[in-house]
């Protein structure tokens, strides 16, 4: 076993027995090195593993603080909703409704759900946690013909797809295209990450059993509290 796996596992034994409990920052780089014995190099690569791995988060101006691991998120093969994706992993979702309300389809709405000129659709965003911390900020778009009585349901209670269910139209295939962003002013703040760090974007369009597409969302995840499963098979 290498020097910097040795003092992983030590500080990864300090993190699970609480010496270091989640959301401290633990000691410096160059604390560490003078705590073991090392070289900061050695010390910096026993850290990444603990990032990479999801038990630490560096962040600026407060150094490394311990986290909890990454929330392996299975939905990229499968439909199902945040709450089950939340519970499977081991955490506490919570849903904050910042808006609900109908309008008129915008272009870019109108052409992921392939809509005709003039069509109105409810427009669900939504901010959800993990644990209390901010996990994903999601914005839903759904045609009102389609789900009169989608306007009826609490969301910060209620999972949209369950709702799309019981109107009697439900979710049966999605396509997702997934991109790779930096954080701006707002998506940090809304987010509790820092500006510039990385974020996991998802545009998904959500059909029911005839087609028709019936849900264009954008998701917008924390790159280092998140981890997604893909199945791939040889063609």
């Amino acid at each position: 076993m290498t020097l910097y796996d040795q003092i992983k596992d030590d500080l990864l034994s300090k993190i699970k027995d609480g010496t270091y409990p989640e959301g401290q920052t633990i000691p410096s780089e160059l604390e560490l090195a003078e705590m073991y014995g090392v070289s900061r190099p050695t010390i910096r690569q026993a850290l990444q593993i603990l990032v990479s791995d999801g038990y630490l988060e560096k962040r600026r101006r407060r150094g490394t603080v311990v986290t909890k691991p990454k929330v392996s998120q299975s939905f990229t093969m499968s439909i199902s909703s945040f709450e089950d994706a939340m519970r499977l992993a081991g955490r506490l979702p919570k849903t904050k409704v910042l808006v609900f309300k109908r309008e008129r389809a915008n272009a870019e709405v109108e052409k992921h759900l392939e809509l005709t000129r003039d069509q109105d659709v409810f427009k669900l965003v939504r901010l959800r946690y993990a644990d209390n911390l901010p996990n994903v900020f999601v914005e839903s778009y759904i045609p009102c013909t389609l789900y009169p009585g989608l306007d009826s349901f609490d969301f910060n209670e209620s999972s949209l797809y369950a709702a799309m269910d019981t109107c009697g139209n439900p979710v049966m295939t999605a396509r997702r295209r997934l991109e790779v962003i930096k954080a701006d002013g707002a998506a940090a703040a809304l987010l509790d990450v820092e500006a510039g760090d990385p974020l996991l974007l998802f545009h998904t369009v959500a059909r029911d059993a005839n087609g028709t597409a019936v849900e264009y969302s954008v998701a917008t995840y924390r790159g280092e509290s998140n981890s997604f499963e893909l199945n791939v098979s040889r063609v």
